[in-house]
């Protein structure tokens, strides 16, 4: 495994990380048993970044990651977020400095640890002056809690005022081929104040692997909410990711490995977190780091996203509202 720099701390983290959440949350039934048997294989793999949050299976994917944790304290470097909550009309955020007390609580409760690696808040309260909020999670670091601070989908400002109180060290949100926000002034932002940028869903939650049919997933699947995934997009999608199945098959790589390394080449910064529950994928997403890819692999890439543009929008209307954009 190659490694990449947290942030501006010198902490040496596995250039692919782990997301857990599918262990637990949105993406069908949980299989505990072979969720487990990941996270033994990441150790053995030497991935050493996972992420989890409260929300995920509302807590039991933490209380699933301590199973091994625990045992394997000194090996892993664990991010867990905070502030969503269940509202009377669905999920909302809490980033009030009162709530956020009780929930790295129980956060470290479920964990069984003494101290959280990467705290982050997991959006950005337009309620809660977001001075405010990294004031207090600033507080959970010197009372040895939590060591760094991190934000989840934050806007440039947001990151500016938070930075300017307490080291951001982490910025997590979503980029991938098919979600290129970022790219237009997070990431510059991040490079310049040393922030290490975590993408999450960086194999645009499967469909970047080839094998993912829209028309195969389950109820309780998260994926059948978002508008990328329905029927409309579904002719341009396939025909994109035939496509770049082909140039990973010229790579002697997988569509997974390729869309990986292609996320790894955009910044030194960059640490991406693909989320599995099972070893097959995780031990297929670890290879990514021996892909290179030349000049002409990324001209190719971007020529053949540019030949199908129509893949749809990451987030429905309501989901978009709790992405910062102060």
């Amino acid at each position: 495994m190659k490694h990449r720099i947290l942030g501006s701390t010198g902490i040496e983290l596995s250039a692919i990380g782990l997301g857990c959440m599918s262990m637990s949350h949105a993406y069908g039934e949980p299989n505990d048993e072979e969720s487990i048997a990941t996270l033994h294989r990441a150790l053995d793999l030497g991935i050493n970044f996972w992420d989890t949050a409260d929300v995920y299976g509302s807590g039991k994917n933490e209380e699933l990651i301590s199973k091994v944790l625990v045992e394997n304290r000194d090996k892993v470097f664990i991010a867990t977020k905070f502030g969503f909550t269940q509202g009377e009309n669905g999920m909302v955020f809490n980033g009030s400095p009162t709530y956020m007390k009780t929930a790295v609580e129980a956060s470290l409760k479920r964990l069984k640890i003494d101290v959280i690696d990467l705290y982050y808040a997991h959006r950005i309260d337009p309620n809660v002056p977001v001075e405010e909020m990294v004031g207090a999670m600033a507080e959970l670091v010197k009372e040895g809690k939590v060591k760094y601070l991190g934000l989840s989908e934050a806007s440039v400002n947001s990151i500016k005022k938070a930075h300017a109180v307490h080291p951001i060290s982490a910025l997590q949100s979503e980029y991938s081929l098919l979600t290129r926000e970022p790219e237009q002034n997070v990431l510059p932002l991040c490079k310049e104040l040393g922030i290490s940028f975590i993408p999450f869903s960086p194999l645009a939650r499967g469909l970047m692997t080839n094998a993912l049919n829209v028309n195969e997933l389950k109820e309780g699947d998260f994926r059948k909410t978002l508008p990328r995934y329905q029927q409309e997009y579904q002719d341009n999608n396939s025909k994109l990711t035939a496509g770049f199945a082909e140039i990973a098959a010229q790579k002697q790589c997988s569509p997974s490995q390729l869309a990986l390394a292609w996320v790894l080449a955009q910044g030194d910064h960059i640490i991406p977190i693909p989320g599995t529950k099972r070893r097959k994928y995780l031990e297929e997403n670890a290879g990514s780091v021996d892909v290179e890819l030349l000049e002409n692999d990324l001209k190719s890439i971007e020529v053949l996203l540019a030949k199908y543009p129509n893949t749809g929008e990451r987030y429905s209307e309501a989901q978009k509202k709790q992405v910062d954009r102060s």
